[in-house]
């Protein structure tokens, strides 16, 4: 589950766990949105595809 988002993610966009620098964007089935950082992200996974709309992935930035 993937999408291309117009916008990439910025410094700006900041982990709702814990405000480090997003390189994960959520768009829930339910609406709205989070933002996660790597460390964050690999932790939600599993959840995270179990209730995603759509997911951008931009983790590979980390490397």
């Amino acid at each position: 589950m993937s999408s291309t988002y117009a916008e990439p993610l910025t410094s700006a966009d900041r982990c709702d766990r814990c405000g480090a620098q997003a390189y994960l964007r959520v768009t829930l089935t339910t609406g709205g949105e989070l933002l996660f950082c790597g460390h964050h992200a690999n932790e939600h996974s599993a959840k995270l595809s179990q209730v995603a709309l759509t997911i951008q992935d931009e983790t590979n930035k980390l490397s």
